[in-house]
């Protein structure tokens, strides 16, 4: 009789353990970004566009005259010759409204908004910097419901290819071991290596102060 109470409460304990972690798994989290209005979303769009322009130009006139300087942060790369190779800052507000063009919505969506034909594996994201961390949270669809993804790591590059390296990951509101992930992760990444090669020009890319920078070859 003993031995079946302490089954029954043993079977109660892990029912409800699994109703708090579906809770937890449908609960949006705390946003690691403020949502922008479709004006800032507009200009910060226009901001990042400018500064790659910029950025192109000076990698084209450093690579054709060797007397170009380009603009580099303290401790940034420099060729044999001493000359700073260009480099270009990019906000993570600029980088979530060049995003948010790329999902045709000027703000965030939600579960009833019209996105056309085929339903995409993201829906809504939110980006931002924090030192040398990227923290990226994505809207998409599990089993019918949808669930945010918040995943934290540092961006870098290996071999002329992005490479990223989690810290944290998170299903709704419930935090999953970066152990269990990172090997799918890495093999996912591995699979996509094409997407990932950096554009021509780039020789190098990390997240530092709270930027995105990206520097030229």
């Amino acid at each position: 009789m003993k031995k079946l109470k302490i089954d029954r409460m043993i079977s109660v304990a892990t029912l409800l353990a699994s109703v708090v972690a579906i809770f937890l798994v449908l609960k949006k989290p705390a946003p690691v970004a403020v949502a922008q209005p479709p004006a800032a979303i507009a200009a910060h769009a226009q901001s990042f566009d400018q500064k790659m322009a910029d950025f192109q130009s000076a990698v084209a006139q450093s690579s054709g005259s060797p007397q170009t300087v380009g603009v580099a942060l303290p401790g940034a790369t420099v060729d044999p010759a001493g000359i700073p190779k260009p480099e270009v800052h990019i906000t993570s507000d600029e980088v979530s409204a060049v995003l948010a063009q790329s999902l045709g919505t000027a703000g965030p969506l939600t579960p009833d908004s019209n996105i056309g034909s085929g339903a995409p594996t993201i829906k809504d994201q939110q980006v931002t910097f924090d030192g040398d961390v990227v923290h990226g949270q994505f809207l998409t669809e599990v089993a019918g419901k949808d669930v945010w993804i918040t995943i934290s790591g540092h961006m870098g590059d290996r071999d002329g290819y992005a490479t990223f390296d989690p810290t944290e990951f998170k299903v709704g509101d419930l935090s999953v071991p970066v152990s269990l992930v990172n090997p799918a992760l890495q093999k996912k990444l591995a699979e996509e290596r094409d997407r990932l090669k950096l554009p021509d020009g780039v020789g190098g890319m990390k997240v530092e102060n709270s930027q995105l920078v990206l520097q030229g070859r």
